[in-house]
């Protein structure tokens, strides 16, 4: 019985890398209401492309400000996956062991 449940933390533990992995390739985009800027982000949580317009370039405040909320945006959005789609592997290998949260 401990060896079966050895084997099945070590698959679990396995697909959790492999979705890590996965998400590194799965790209999220966050952007201002009025699209002036626009950030790319994995769900790996690696910003991969910041677009400014260059209307944006003329108002320094402006930009430093939309480059905090949108990039903050952004994070969330893809840590909220990141930690839903490691949830999801985590909990499909051990539904019933408690404490699945150190997988995160």
């Amino acid at each position: 019985m401990f060896g079966d449940m050895m084997n099945k933390l070590q698959e679990t533990q396995k697909k959790v890398e492999e979705t890590k992995e996965r998400l590194k390739n799965v790209s999220l985009q966050e952007s201002t209401t009025d699209d002036l800027l626009k950030i790319t982000i994995s769900a790996a949580r690696e910003i991969k492309q910041i677009e400014i317009a260059d209307e944006l370039l003329e108002d320094k405040e402006q930009l430093e400000d939309y480059l905090i909320l949108t990039l903050n945006k952004a994070i969330q959005k893809a840590n909220d996956m990141h930690e839903a789609e490691i949830a999801s592997v985590a909990k499909q290998g051990m539904p019933n062991i408690p404490g699945m949260d150190m997988f995160k």
